[in-house]
């Protein structure tokens, strides 16, 4: 078979590039050669001498799958005597793209993927089909973020097991993921939910339960050694979902559950069950009340001595942070200040406005300094450059202005976003920006350019917040979709998501070392959560109403919030 197929044409696409091969098959994003909308992606099979009768009749059958979690399969052929099939191009990758091999996904997203997962699969089994590969790879990631099972290439089409074209051309299956059965040859469809189980006790831990050694020896270990406890990895985890897992993982297919809804089901009761493993009150210390509207914004001052507060009654609230005194109110803009920041040295504030302007003030006295108003529309976020030299700010308008900080000169004017830019946070190192927008997503781009560097596009609704770890390789954004996402600022990759919220997240903060980050919610908490696997901490509940934003103190030794419900808490874990 040729290597380099690419510009070659199959049907009616040319193949344009190679987007993934295995064992099994490489695939290639397919353009159609009359119809320049339409891409595919196109499946050439590593089989050769092949039964053509045999081969019609798999791919028909899965061509019959129709179900929206299901890669659908449109086409089929053979070629140069080469095996192709021509399947819906899924964007965004696969999950193992999402989370690479060693990160720890949250519980709570966990079950949202087999949400997805489980009913496909399950379909897939009434139409008396085994996946026989289920693996993070061949979950894939559709334009609009759903999850779609794919690689049904290798599926057992019989209720005994067996099919001709994966018997004789190939063994089928990854023997990380493969149930004790496999190594047997002799799959069923408890198999795929052992696999399913795998891939999920990788998920919550990093690691699959057997890593070491070749196919034979990972088959001993599948059959005959216990899977080790997963609350070795997670100590926090609740043990009945554990118990569910180890369940699914049990070496005989019958002591499995009846069918992987079964399964979910189990895994959602176990996830739901009793209290979560967290403490659910704070420390506070002082509660801040002098605005009259709810407050949008808080800000520690870098020092941490002071703390300042935007507020819907058009005033800044400069504060005392250890005794709550209230040192002088700030009241020049002419309508809801959505944002206030402090300069890195002290000496300044700049507070955005639905005004449309953003000013500049001493924080000693209040004195104003400078007034940009350049923008078009409300003011919603605004960021200093590390050196102090120049803001950004983020807007109504759709565009976000980076402009000196000594004269309001505007320098650039970044305007790729197609919806409400609210908010714009700098690099620690002053290199890059990142704006996030209702657009749904979050562009990184360079701050003395405008060149773009990558649009992150993992959120399914408006992004409010975002912020970059002090060590500035990590991104956290907050958005409506109820999720907080961190992920690699260099390449978008996701690290993991935290689901633990019920409504719009408004406002996301790092702690000092980078390991824990706080996020506010409509849903009227704070929620404190490890930053690398999304495990919950810590819930904060003492406001009565919407919270919009939130605040780490420079010290890291407590936080600051403040909500709709006209008050500024300050607090400790």
């Amino acid at each position: 078979m040729l290597t380099d197929l690419i510009g070659q044409q199959f049907g009616n696409f040319r193949l344009e590039r190679k987007i993934g091969s295995g064992g099994f098959a490489s695939v290639y994003l397919g353009q159609h050669v009359k119809i320049l909308a339409h891409q595919a992606a196109i499946k050439i099979l590593h089989l050769t001498n092949v039964d053509q009768e045999i081969f019609r009749k798999e791919a028909e059958t899965t061509a019959s799958l129709k179900h929206p979690h299901i890669v659908r399969l449109f086409d089929f052929d053979i070629e140069h005597d080469t095996p192709y099939l021509v399947m819906d191009y899924a964007p965004n990758g696969s999950l193992r793209n999402r989370h690479a091999a060693g990160i720890q996904v949250p519980l709570t997203t966990v079950i949202q993927y087999l949400a997805e997962i489980a009913p496909a699969l399950q379909y897939a089994h009434e139409q008396g089909i085994i996946h026989r590969d289920i693996k993070p790879e061949n979950i894939l990631i559709g334009l609009h973020n759903e999850l779609l099972l794919s690689d049904f290439g290798i599926a057992q089409l019989s209720e005994t097991g067996r099919t001709i074209i994966a018997t004789q051309y190939h063994t089928g299956g990854t023997p990380h993921y493969m149930a004790p059965e496999m190594f047997r040859g002799k799959p069923g469809k408890a198999s795929d939910q052992y696999a399913l189980a795998i891939m999920i006790y990788e998920w919550l831990c990093g690691v699959t339960p057997f890593t070491q050694g070749n196919s034979i020896q990972l088959g001993f270990q599948h059959t005959h050694e216990e899977v080790p406890s997963l609350r070795t990895y997670v100590p926090l985890l609740d043990e009945r979902v554990e118990n569910v897992i180890l369940h699914a993982l049990s070496k005989k297919p019958e002591d499995r559950y009846p069918s992987v809804l079964d399964f979910l089901q189990e895994l959602e009761a176990a996830a739901s069950a009793g209290p979560p493993a967290k403490s659910t009150s704070g420390s506070l210390q002082l509660t801040l009340r002098r605005h009259s509207a709810r407050v949008n914004a808080i800000a520690w001052s870098p020092d941490h001595t002071r703390l300042a507060s935007a507020s819907h009654d058009t005033k800044v609230e400069v504060w005392n942070a250890s005794n709550g005194e209230a040192l002088f109110p700030y009241q020049k803009h002419a309508s809801s200040v959505y944002a206030v920041v402090w300069s890195h040295n002290n000496m300044r504030l700049a507070s955005a406005s639905d005004d449309k302007t953003v000013q500049l003030w001493r924080t000693d006295t209040g004195q104003h300094i400078y007034t940009y108003d350049k923008h078009t529309s409300a003011v919603y976020g605004v960021t200093w450059s590390p050196d102090g030299t120049r803001i950004a700010s983020a807007s109504a308008d759709k565009t976000v202005h980076v402009w000196r900080a000594s004269n309001g000169q505007r320098l650039h004017n970044y305007t790729s976003h197609a919806d409400v830019v609210w908010a714009v946070a700098w690099m620690p190192d002053g290199k890059l920006i990142a704006s996030a927008s209702g657009d749904g997503t979050v562009h990184i781009w360079h701050a003395d350019t405008e060149q773009q560097r990558h649009i992150y596009r993992g959120h399914k609704d408006a992004v409010y917040a975002v912020a970059w770890s002090h060590d500035g390789t990590r991104i956290a954004s907050a958005s409506a979709d109820h999720t907080v996402q961190v992920w690699d600022a260099n390449t978008g990759q996701l690290h993991c998501t935290y689901s633990g919220h019920v409504d719009w997240v408004r406002a996301v903060t790092w702690s000092p070392d980078d390991t824990r980050i706080a996020s506010a919610s409509h849903d009227k908490s704070v929620q404190i959560w490890n930053s690398h696997n999304g495990q919950t901490l810590f819930l904060y509940q003492k406001h009565i109403d919407h919270i919009y934003s939130v605040d780490w103190s420079p010290d890291g030794t407590r936080i600051a919030s403040a909500s709709a419900d006209k008050s500024v808490h300050i607090w400790q874990i």
